[in-house]
């Protein structure tokens, strides 16, 4: 630089406004807030940093004696660190407040000036009204390309994220390494972003975003695919002329800042503005390892034919409900970014403010959906994953993790399968009577049945050994080896396959975890909690009961005198059947009318105060459907409240002549490990001469472990009357002198 060149310029950043209060600091002022700065040599240079001065006239020009040059060049490289002063160019500049704009961003004005000028490609898709986005796009001062050039980013307007134009434009932009906006500026919601950024391989494409979308428009997708159709259904376009024009002015913004250079994380979001109220929301838009176009669509079949193997995985959470790897907050705040209406798998996690705060009952509102006929469709519209706890933070990690559980167990077509028929697979497939446990009987009554009882209770056709249909590994931890269940007992919403319905999914064994040990810990103590409960509910035995007070729960305690003030009454019962697995039922009746409402929930748990812990809990998360009438319109259950008392149902009250249960009383032990405690179980299955599988249903996408557990032979909450553990485990425990004919097993089905 020569000695007639003009120097660079020093002062406080455009966006800070200073004011000097003498002895006192200096007060910078920003749309952010106010910072304070002490110190008397601060005090006598920040009049001069105003950005008309350069070093040699600051130093010059300062009040104060005795600041060298070499102490004022390091207050002002204290406070550039700080991101309170800059260099200047001494150029006149025309526009004033985008300086400011981009300092206050964190940006070098004069480089994102520049580069905002820079034109992009506009693209529309749909009924986009092309000539006024563009015009309105030029007025908000973005430059738009030529037809038929390829800038930097281009802009992409559509009246439909779902819109299937918009596969072309993914594709063409991946295919270049060029980024894009997505952007809805039409409609009482409007939606901006994200930016697609395909040079970036950890980054979503669209088609990773439309999965999502799909899976909170399951109607939709039905009826589309019903009628032949490859788009979503036509709107009617809402919208006045100063919401597009400042919808579009928005866009503008985004990509103008994109242009400029700012980067942050909301740019790999969807911002919602709801426009009648003023709200905007974001959600995030993450990659989908197993996305068929940007990903690794293998991933889940290849998992599938994996051994699952287990870890040593100490605990390191015991409160609440059970013992697990990670406390609820961490989960919450791993996973918080999968609740969303937009682009998450959870549409939300709610309280019901039915019945009293202390129940901590939360829904995660209705459920992405799947499925490949109409009547799981409006099962699951229907469909509410509810959370459970002892504090609200414990219920809402429930909510979420139920409705993961259930969106993993859920078919989504890139499912490991195998087509074959059960006859010609030999030993590697277990045959499906082993796990479904319907008794002839039930076989040949199934019309009569079905008519008359919810779709839990359905009984399905007589299995054909001959019939080709899927099948899915399953990794048995008892064999060591894969063997074979059909698909559509595994997932729910698989393929219908033709004929009559031999095979169906539920829930039993289903569970998720913070890691892959506390899954499968989850799913089989399930496993043995519903086999327990069947035992006694269709048996009707007399058990004892649990001494709730001999816990020294506070909670418990308080938990009666809630329910107290519900008018309703709180005892428990144990459950704990051949494999020493302590497993209770909670239960209560209304005791100021004469429908007594009767609920239950149930546990079971190693540590038996976990296990009554859980069974209260549950109860609480169904105490809501009987509070202000019936909300529920299965048969089943309406016929039990409307008519179940504990005089009439006489196996609901303890047994008179046992002592009830207190903690020492359980000879049940848990360990400081989850994969010792799992050992521990597998080992008592092994001695019933019962096996352990698992199906490892965890998603890329979704991360948290999922399995699916299942013991052939053990039994579910449902009417599964087939010879073996109901009719055999009672008497061999002493319950029953003889076992209990057909014709005399509880006529009420667990509706829970």
């Amino acid at each position: 630089m020569t000695s007639g060149a003009p120097r660079e310029r020093i002062g406080f950043k455009r966006h800070l406004r200073a004011e000097v209060v003498a002895g006192d600091a200096v007060y910078l002022f920003s749309e952010r807030g106010v910072t304070a700065l002490e110190g008397g040599r601060i005090e006598a240079v920040a009049p001069l940093l105003d950005g008309t001065r350069d070093l040699q006239t600051l130093l010059r020009e300062t009040a104060t004696p005795g600041i060298s040059q070499e102490q004022l060049q390091g207050l002002i490289t204290r406070l550039a660190t700080a991101g309170l002063v800059g260099r200047r160019s001494p150029a006149e500049i025309s526009d004033e407040p985008a300086y400011t704009y981009w300092e206050a961003a964190g940006l070098d004005p004069d480089a994102a000036v520049s580069a905002a000028c820079a034109p992009v490609q506009l693209l529309t898709t749909g009924s986009v009204n092309r000539s006024y986005a563009l015009r309105t796009l030029e007025a908000a001062g973005l430059a738009i390309a030529a037809p038929g050039t390829h800038p930097g980013l281009s802009v992409v307007l559509c009246d439909d994220y779902l819109s299937p134009e918009l596969a072309d434009v993914d594709a063409s932009h991946r295919r270049a390494g060029r980024p894009w906006l997505l952007a809805r500026p039409a409609g009482e919601r409007i939606w901006i972003g994200p930016v697609f950024q395909p040079e970036r391989d950890q980054n979503a494409c669209w088609h990773c975003l439309a999965h999502r979308l799909w899976g909170h428009r399951p109607a939709e997708a039905h009826v589309q695919t019903m009628l032949g159709r490859r788009r979503p259904v036509p709107r009617p376009t809402a919208g006045i002329t100063p919401l597009m024009t400042a919808a579009l002015s928005l866009v503008a913004v985004e990509a103008t800042k994109w242009l400029a250079g700012y980067r942050y994380q909301g740019q790999s979001c969807i911002w919602t503005l709801d426009s009648l109220n003023m709200q905007g929301q974001r959600h995030d838009v993450r990659k989908r390892p197993q996305c068929a176009s940007c990903g690794d669509p293998t991933l889940v079949r290849t998992q599938a034919r994996r051994p699952v193997q287990l870890s040593a995985r100490p605990k390191g959470s015991l409160s609440g409900g059970g013992h697990r790897a990670l406390g609820p907050e961490q989960v919450l705040d791993l996973y918080q970014h999968l609740i969303s209406p937009v682009s998450g798998v959870v549409k939300e996690i709610r309280r019901d403010h039915r019945g009293p705060a202390f129940l901590n009952v939360f829904q995660s509102g209705p459920m992405q959906a799947r499925v490949g006929c109409v009547e799981g469709l409006r099962s699951a519209l229907g469909l509410q994953s509810g959370g459970k706890g002892v504090t609200a933070v414990h219920a809402q990690t429930s909510a979420l993790c139920e409705a993961l559980e259930r969106h993993c167990a859920t078919f989504q077509g890139d499912e490991q399968t195998r087509r074959a028929s059960f006859a010609a697979l030999g030993d590697q497939a277990i045959h499906p009577d082993r796990c479904q446990l319907f008794h002839p009987r039930q076989l040949d009554e199934r019309d009569a049945w079905n008519d008359t009882h919810g779709p839990f209770q359905h009984i399905c056709a007589p299995f054909d050994e001959k019939a080709e249909l899927n099948w899915t590994p399953v990794w048995s931890l008892t064999e060591q080896r894969h063997r074979l269940l059909p698909t559509g007992m595994l997932y729910f919403g698989a393929p219908r396959e033709p004929g009559p319905l031999m095979v169906r999914a539920d829930s039993n064994g289903n569970a998720a975890g913070t890691s892959l040990e506390d899954a499968v810990l989850q799913g089989l103590l399930e496993v043995v909690e519903r086999d327990a409960v069947s035992l006694w509910w269709y048996n009707r035995t007399i058990q004892p009961a649990v001494d709730l007070g001999a816990f020294r729960d506070p909670w418990i305690a308080e938990l009666i005198d809630v329910y107290a003030g519900m008018h309703r009454e709180v005892w428990a019962l144990d459950l704990t059947a051949d494999l020493g697995i302590p497993t209770t039922v909670a239960l209560s009746r209304r005791v100021d009318q004469p429908e007594e409402d009767v609920m239950l929930g149930f546990g079971a748990h190693l540590d038996p105060a976990i296990a009554l812990r859980r069974a209260l809990t549950e109860m609480n998360q169904l105490m809501p459907a009987v509070i202000g009438g019936y909300h529920s319109k299965d048969p089943d259950a309406l016929r039990w409240w409307r008519t179940a008392t504990r005089a009439n149902q006489p196996y609901l009250s303890p047994d008179p002549d046992a002592p009830a249960r207190r903690p020492a009383d359980y000879h049940s032990s848990h360990s400081s490990d989850l994969r010792d405690d799992i050992e521990a179980i597998h080992q008592r299955l092994r001695q019933q001469g019962l096996q352990l599988l698992v199906l490892d249903q965890t998603r890329p996408d979704i991360g948290l472990p999922v399995v699916k557990v299942i013991v052939p032979g053990m039994r579910q909450f449902w009417a599964r009357f087939a010879p073996g553990r109901l009719f055999e485990v009672p008497v061999r425990l002493g319950r029953l002198r003889q076992q209990t004919p057909y014709e005399k097993l509880n006529p009420f089905p667990i509706f829970v």
